[in-house]
């Protein structure tokens, strides 16, 4: 079973409806003791970085995370819950975050330096990183196309942890992660057929660890 952390941010039912339309059983749960029980984990995020962090911190969800990912407990985090993986953030008046991956998350460039309208909004192109394959991308197609919604990104203190990648201005981290870990700057709820193939391909990882 996959449990989807409700703490009060982020699209719940549309994750859990795309792992169930992926084949997968999935729980959404707000108590944190669910946690240790799971078989995976997906962690959702919609709204400010530290609004959600908060409510990962008033939940008492921040300790059982950590210690699920000890136990070797797969997790998916989805925009800014992969945000939230990363060590800090700069959003607003800056917040820390769960620290798992070493980087920190900052701001695409305003429009007047770039040109381009923040957020990042749309159907943008992933690009594999193909010397380094991820568990949970190979369901995709050969020109796969998901869909972005965010203001900001992680810069990572470690490349090995990117697997894809996407442009908008500049290229950045759109799939990062390491070893049991995963996340998505995009939204795979939200991404139509490839996002359901990111989904059963994270669902059919944590039976493969299960089992």
């Amino acid at each position: 079973m996959i449990l989807v952390i409700d703490y009060g941010m982020g699209n719940l039912r549309s994750a859990q409806k795309g792992l169930e339309k992926s084949g997968h059983e999935a729980v959404v749960s707000s108590n944190p003791d669910d946690i240790g029980q799971a078989d995976g984990i997906l962690l959702p995020g919609v709204g400010a970085f530290k609004d959600c962090y908060d409510g990962l911190t008033s939940g008492g969800f921040v300790e059982p995370i950590l210690q699920a990912i000890e136990a070797d407990i797969p997790l998916l985090g989805i925009c800014v819950g992969m945000q939230m993986l990363f060590e800090h953030s700069e959003e607003g008046e800056g917040s820390p975050g769960l620290g798992i991956l070493k980087g920190n998350v900052t701001r695409f460039p305003h429009a007047t330096d770039t040109g381009l309208k923040v957020p990042h909004m749309g159907w943008n192109r992933l690009q594999l990183v193909q010397e380094r394959p991820c568990p949970i991308l190979q369901n995709l197609s050969d020109d796969p196309y998901v869909y972005f919604v965010h203001s900001y990104h992680p810069v990572l203190d470690d490349d090995l942890t990117t697997y894809a990648t996407a442009t908008y201005g500049y290229t950045f981290p759109a799939v990062v992660g390491r070893d049991k870990i995963f996340g998505t700057q995009f939204h795979p709820e939200k991404s139509q057929l490839e996002g359901i193939g990111i989904l059963k391909a994270f669902g059919d990882f944590v039976e493969k660890n299960v089992n």
